[in-house]
């Protein structure tokens, strides 16, 4: 075989490879939702796909490392998602309290559209299943350098903290010593109000997707969403 050969070859494999990887990514999807993360079973995608189980392992060495390219795919999906809302906002709109709106209902609009995925990465933890930082780290904080960002633009500078915020602050400073925050200013307080903050938002999506607010609540999900992100901003983004 020629060098050109060989490389053409070599092309075609690294495409058939890369084909065979979406594949079994899309299968990993459908099985999550048909039969949760904790059920995911390569001999069921190997199954699906036609192929020996033993022949899958050379595209997926386990379980858990399917489960880490779901968690990938999933965290990496919702921020495009965030990525796109913001870069859409108009420039009259792009204040720290707006632009903290803007994430949110991306958040809940993906979260709605891709239950299973949410639950993955903010449901309960799977059993059996640690996943690898050096894997998850980047993509899981895409979105939340984003609220970093907003954090550092817009400190509150109160007087008369509550006394557990500024515990908390105390306990959390470490933390802004991560690369995450390096060329940001934010103060400890601020962090724990946007963990706040956050939390509200993530707890409304939450309720919403696991319907956890029962049948009794007459209160509609998107006024519901709207009052969270409302209270969630007047924690940290007042002034806006």
């Amino acid at each position: 075989m020629t060098p050109g050969n060989e490389t053409a070859a070599g092309g075609i494999r690294e495409r058939n490879r890369a084909a065979i990887e979406a594949e079994i990514l899309r299968l990993g999807h459908l099985h999550l939702a048909e039969y949760g993360a904790a059920a995911l079973s390569l001999r069921a995608i190997a199954r699906d796909l036609g192929m020996a189980s033993s022949a899958l392992y050379r595209y997926v060495a386990s379980r858990d490392e399917l489960l880490t390219l779901l968690i990938v795919d999933a965290f990496n999906s919702l921020a495009d998602e965030v990525d796109a809302d913001l870069a859409s906002l108009p420039a009259r709109r792009r204040s720290p309290g707006q632009q903290f709106r803007a994430i949110s209902v991306a958040l809940r609009r993906w979260a709605l559209a891709n239950p299973h995925e949410f639950a993955l990465i903010y449901g309960s933890p799977v059993p059996d299943y640690r996943a690898p930082e050096e894997q998850t780290n980047e993509p899981g904080t895409r979105v939340v350098r984003h609220l970093a960002g907003l954090l550092s633009q817009s400190r509150s500078r109160r007087r008369g903290e509550n006394r557990a915020v500024s515990a908390a602050g105390r306990q959390l400073a470490p933390v802004l010593a991560d690369p995450m925050f390096d060329d940001l200013e934010v103060e400890p307080n601020d962090l724990v109000r946007g963990l706040a903050a956050w939390s509200l938002v993530v707890g409304a999506v939450t309720a919403e997707v696991f319907e956890q607010n029962g049948p009794n609540l007459s209160l509609d999900p998107g006024v519901h969403f709207e009052a969270m992100v409302a209270l969630a901003n007047s924690l940290v983004f007042e002034r806006d």
